[in-house]
């Protein structure tokens, strides 16, 4: 990748400068190792050279070769939004984010690296977020080791907001916060439970009713924490489970998995840090089954997840 210096980082080291650019240590000490790691001028240096207006600085960050342990696979992915930097996908459910054990061939990881595969691109995935297998919606992906760094590092200090809709048992007619702590289960590697603040991990999810009937409600969710299970686990323990999930709550009617989806994200782009938001269509599933709750239920979640996105 090439950046041009300008006469406003004339002067400065470029350590100084990487960090500016969103490139961690742990990038910075790769390229360092890297034989066209960072070239200035077309000679390689090191952080400590002092850069000057009008230099050319470029920095070997592009993926090389793809990770063998991920299988190209023709798998159909959405795409809402590419850049050089970053993907934004559309996740259907039943699709794992990426290969795990069970599950190393049928992954929105196998069907990226199809797509990129077959116009001869190396693609390493970068997953920013990842969703739950029976999960829908945003999931962002960096390209490439520079945008990785930029967005997990404004990931880490909670610049980027999700935004999640989802259809809960009972009536929630008015908003709330859950902040608890969220642990293991002992003896089991995959259920999630509450606990008080101070021991497990802390989670904080923000609950906001949309439309309520006596049986279920349909509800924007805006998770500040990122725990596994998170909205799950928190709809569960305050007797709101999910519709359709089979670990928290129970699956009974027309939801066959649990009714979450990530509607929304906003994050500022790496390079140009302008803010972006990105919506995910909601699924054909949860659209039927809002729909009993009435025509203002639809309308809402038409408003809250748009209507973009294209076929990869």
């Amino acid at each position: 990748m090439r950046f041009m210096i300008g006469e406003q980082d004339h002067g400065k080291l470029l350590r100084s400068y990487l960090r500016e650019q969103g490139v961690s240590s742990a990038l910075s000490a790769r390229l360092k190792r890297t034989e066209d790691g960072m070239m200035l001028n077309g000679i390689r240096v090191t952080v400590r050279a002092v850069l000057t207006a009008g230099d050319v600085l470029d920095l070997a960050i592009e993926e090389r070769e793809s990770p063998p342990h991920v299988v190209p696979r023709d798998i159909p992915v959405e795409a809402l939004l590419e850049t050089e930097d970053l993907l934004v996908v559309n996740k259907p459910a039943d699709m794992p984010t990426h290969p795990s054990h069970g599950h190393f061939e049928d992954t929105l990881a196998n069907g990226l690296a199809y797509r990129y595969a077959v116009n001869g691109v190396s693609f390493r995935p970068h997953f920013i977020n990842r969703l739950d297998r029976n999960t829908t919606g945003t999931v962002l992906v960096a390209r490439h080791a520079l945008a990785a760094s930029f967005l997990s590092d404004r990931m880490a200090r909670g610049e980027i907001k999700k935004t999640y809709l989802a259809l809960v048992r009972g009536r929630v007619d008015a908003p709330f916060i859950i902040e608890s702590g969220i642990r293991r289960r002992a003896e089991s590697i995959i259920f999630r439970e509450v606990c008080p603040v101070g021991e497990g991990d802390y989670a904080k999810t923000e609950v906001e009713p949309l439309v309520w009937g006596e049986d279920f409600s349909l509800v924007r969710l805006i998770p500040y924490t990122g725990r596994t299970h998170q909205l799950r686990v928190h709809m569960a323990s305050v007797g709101h489970s999910l519709l359709g999930d089979d670990l928290y709550g129970v699956v009974a009617g027309d939801m066959k998995r649990h009714a979450l989806h990530a509607a929304s994200l906003t994050f500022p782009a790496p390079r140009t840090e302008k803010m972006t938001t990105v919506r995910a269509p909601l699924p054909a599933d949860m659209m039927e089954q809002m729909s009993k709750l009435g025509r203002e239920a639809v309308m809402l979640a038409k408003k809250e997840c748009g209507q973009t996105g294209q076929k990869l």
